[in-house]
């Protein structure tokens, strides 16, 4: 494993993507739980971005212009989704105890959702994972799945990390404003 993928493979997770507010609100509203599940299934939307490079599908998206804007524009609508149903919520953004209907199941599946449309990660598994394969590689499909295996797991821990540190906000303004 090179300084080089393990390098590039860090700045693309610490640089907030579209999972990270989605996560952040899960251990804020729902607890740790939650929002383990919610980073569950943003790291599980990793695996589409896999299968795709392994496919060989990074040569017919860099060759045909309309099947990358079809992929892009798909990921901007999700977005714009995400940002309506944001804006249609009513409530303030607080810290409540109570639990929303939405099951465990129901947040992996949003996280992976917020993750296969995520046009960083895409261009990170199409772009740049299959120049840390060496021209000689005996097994490249094996090498491209121990590094995609380490770059699903430095998401993970990321994500865990910022999990503790939300969970941490949330202790700190319950202790700061005590319900009465």
């Amino acid at each position: 494993m090179s300084l080089s993928f393990l390098l590039t493979s860090l700045i693309v997770v610490v640089s907030p993507g579209t999972g990270v507010p989605y996560t952040l609100a899960a251990a804020l509203t729902r607890g740790s739980r939650a929002s383990i599940a919610a980073a569950f299934g943003c790291t599980l939307g990793i695996l589409p971005h896999i299968a795709t490079a392994l496919l060989g599908l990074a040569a017919v998206l860099s060759t045909s212009a309309l099947a990358f804007a079809t992929l892009k524009y798909c990921g901007m609508a999700y977005l714009l989704y995400m940002a309506w149903q944001a804006w249609r919520e009513r409530g303030a953004l607080t810290v409540d105890g109570r639990l929303d209907a939405r099951s465990g199941w129901q947040l992996i599946v949003t996280g992976f959702l917020i993750n296969i449309l995520n046009p960083k990660l895409s261009i990170f598994f199409l772009a740049f994972l299959p120049q840390f394969i060496a021209a000689d590689e005996t097994r490249p499909l094996s090498r491209m799945l121990e590094l995609s295996g380490v770059f699903m797991a430095m998401t993970l821990v990321k994500w865990l990390r910022r999990i503790f540190a939300g969970g941490f906000v949330a202790l700190g303004a319950k202790l700061t404003f005590p319900e009465r």
